[in-house]
Order: C-alpha cells, then structure tokens, then sequence
C-alpha cells in the first residue's frame, strides 16, 4: 500500500549574480522554475526580492540578486533541490525554508524590489503630469499670445482705418466750417 505524503508550502530565497540576472533575467527565472518542476514542486509564488551587496565575495562576485520563491513540495525532496542548486552554474545560494505558517496576503506582500519599482513608477506618473501640465501651460500661452497678436491686428486694422478716413473727415468739416464763398457782383 503506497502512503501519499502532503506536499508543504517552502519558501526558498534564491541568490544569483547581478549582471547574470540583469542580461539574462527570463533564463535565471526559468532555471529557478526547472530546478523546482524537476523536484515535483508547484510553484506558488516567484519574483525578485532585491539586488545588494553581498557581505563577501562568492565566486568572485561582490553583488547578488535575491529571488524569493513560494512552492509546494514534498519535504522529501528538499534535498534534490538543494542538490540541483549545487550544480547549477547560475545559482549562487539557496536558503529553503518550511513555510506553512505563511498566509496568502504574506506571500503577495512588496517585496524591496516591488516597492522601488512602484516608486519609480510613481515617479514616472508625476513626470508624466507635469509634463502633461507644462504642455498644457504653454498651449494656454500660445493661446492668449495669438489671441493678443489678434487683438494687436484687429487694434492696427481700425487705426489705419481711422487714419484713412480722417483727411476726408477734415476735408469735410473744413468744408462746413468756411463760409461759403458768394461771387461778387
């Protein structure tokens, strides 16, 4: 009779190197992903966790990547994914925890990494409406600029048109304004 084993939930802190996951960030998340599939495990959760300086040189590299996964595995099977780790040329370090008291609403919390890319695009939303702001600025000031060179025109239009009818204006007032002359007989 086979007994079946409950499959827990682990979580397991991955470290890689920076410039490897920097250029080739799909490939170190698919090795991850590999290594647990192999083992049997049913991924819950993977995302990047942060990118620091590591406290001493491994392999000759000062700055890690931490990868923080969620999975449900047997706890047999620990072992083969540490094992799997060990050979792989990609991943520094694996720390595997126990994780059954871990609720859903941890496991979705921002990770440091999430955080600073929420505030970049925070950032990224301000800029872009100040942008926004500043465009919309000058448009209104191009506006008012063209509806005062308007104006400008309208104002020279009328003087000119003005200037124009004033000698006949004079012409005829001074008509009025002499006496007439009568002939002298």
């Amino acid at each position: 009779m086979k007994t079946m084993t409950k499959n827990n939930l682990y979580e397991g802190m991955f470290l890689v190197d920076s410039a490897l996951a920097g250029s080739n960030w799909d490939g170190v998340n698919n090795t991850i992903k590999t290594i647990l599939e192999r083992a049997g495990a049913e991924i819950v959760s993977i995302r990047k966790w942060d990118d620091r300086k590591l406290a001493y040189e491994i392999h000759g590299k000062s700055r890690g990547v931490y990868i923080l996964t969620y999975f449900r595995v047997n706890g047999e099977r620990i072992k083969e994914i540490e094992k799997a780790v060990q050979l792989s040329e990609q991943i520094m370090r694996v720390l595997i925890l126990n994780a059954e008291h871990i609720t859903e609403e941890d496991i979705e919390k921002d990770t440091p990494a999430s955080k600073i890319e929420k505030e970049k695009s925070d950032e990224r939303v301000a800029q872009d409406e100040e942008v926004a702001q500043k465009k919309e600025s000058e448009q209104q000031s191009d506006y008012e600029a063209e509806k005062a060179e308007e104006s400008k025109k309208a104002e020279d239009t009328e003087q000119e048109n003005i200037t124009e009818q004033e000698p006949e204006e004079i012409t005829k007032n001074k008509q009025e304004s002499e006496p007439s002359e009568v002939p002298n007989e």
